[in-house]
């Protein structure tokens, strides 16, 4: 089999009047085999480098997946391991696996050693601009079965929290608590948006409420202050969602300074690279949970990592209705608070060209969190 085509797919979805592009890795092979990556970022630029990385593997056995993947890692010396190359590299690798399946009549997760396990743990939101915002978000969750909730609770904008703020993200989380009760896992999301003084003075304070994660308290590229924060709390630190690759890991794990990674399948190197990174983890006691807040293939392979994934404790997102509308094929629907494991061989699932087709790549599109803004309401599909 050879590879006769690789090229970027572009689409954009609209979520509570917020556009959101989307870069999808469409590869096609000579026996008529075709695979579907994710390479979602924000830039177009992402889309550019997969057209021009897809050139070099055509005519290549798509089979050798590690292979391709050094080739394009080490494809040029000032470019390597910035998020933009490693989203190119993500977006390609996954599909060459999704063809690897189906060659081979499997899903991808028999091809990594197996599934583990039949059902996989996931959460909502507690998001919302007040208290009662936050506490109605979270009820939407929790009575379809949902037993985990993550929510970002600041509104302020810098590194240094004010007063006001301060005081509303721990009445928000106070009232979430005590609305869901006890049963119910919380996390609390920063997205890095917090020095390490307010970060350890706000994880003290919120540990009456017994969070289940702290994530990202610091921003990601100073490991000392994360460090500094893990030691002076009780509550267990999540990051990575904007590490990339092995060689980001191998810094933060002798730390010991977090209980769980969240490296992104679709901007960490995609699955094998993760796979990598997770057995590294495993090795110093970290659990394992996907980033995912993209589209539906970010989902779907960050689900069959899961499956075969000894430390994998919890996943991100997998519950927009309007997934299932970009697809072909069947999309898993969480019940009870899980995720079935996805079916069919390779992915499971192809991207609908009609709906890409209907809907292009939006100029107003944005992926950028701004310090004060809170994500889109997600469309809830419960089965």
């Amino acid at each position: 089999m050879k590879i006769t085509s690789v090229k970027s797919v572009t689409a954009s979805n609209v979520t509570k009047g917020v556009p959101r592009n989307y870069v999808f890795v469409k590869i096609e092979t000579d026996e008529g085999i075709t695979g579907w990556g994710e390479s979602t970022l924000g830039p177009l630029a992402v889309a550019t480098l997969v057209d021009e990385f897809g050139a070099l593997l055509v005519g290549e056995d798509p089979a050798q997946i590690e292979k391709h993947w050094q080739t394009l890692y080490y494809y040029q010396h000032s470019l390597r391991g910035g998020a933009i190359q490693m989203s190119a590299i993500s977006g390609i690798e996954i599909a060459l696996w999704d063809i690897k399946g189906q060659a081979l009549g499997v899903p991808i997760y028999e091809l990594l050693g197996g599934k583990i396990r039949d059902q996989l743990w996931c959460y909502g939101r507690w998001d919302g601009l007040t208290p009662d915002d936050a506490v109605e978000r979270a009820e939407e969750f929790t009575s379809h079965g949902i037993t985990a909730l993550k929510g970002d609770p600041f509104e302020h904008h810098g590194l240094f929290i004010d007063r006001e703020s301060e005081k509303l993200a721990l009445e928000k989380m106070r009232r979430v608590r005590e609305h869901v009760g006890d049963d119910v896992e919380l996390i609390v999301e920063v997205h890095g948006r917090l020095s390490t003084s307010d970060a350890i003075r706000l994880g003290l304070a919120f540990e009456e409420y017994r969070p289940f994660m702290y994530e990202e308290p610091v921003p990601p590229e100073n490991l000392e202050a994360l460090k500094k924060v893990s030691d002076s709390i009780n509550i267990p630190i999540a990051t990575g969602e904007r590490l990339y690759t092995k060689w980001d890991y191998a810094e933060l794990f002798p730390l010991q300074a977090v209980a769980l990674i969240q490296p992104d399948i679709v901007q960490a190197g995609g699955m094998m690279e993760l796979k990598k990174i997770a057995a590294m983890a495993e090795a110093h006691y970290v659990g394992f949970q996907p980033h995912n807040p993209y589209g539906p293939i970010c989902t779907v392979a960050s689900l069959h990592l899961d499956a075969c994934t000894p430390n994998f404790l919890i996943q991100e997102g997998g519950v927009d209705s309007w997934y299932q509308d970009t697809v072909i094929g069947v999309f898993p629907r969480q019940k009870n608070g899980y995720l079935p494991l996805p079916e069919g061989t390779g992915l499971g699932i192809a991207i609908d060209e009609d709906w890409v087709a209907h809907n292009p790549w939006n100029d107003d599109g944005v992926w950028t969190f701004m310090p004060g803004a809170i994500a889109p309401r997600q469309q809830i599909a419960w089965p």
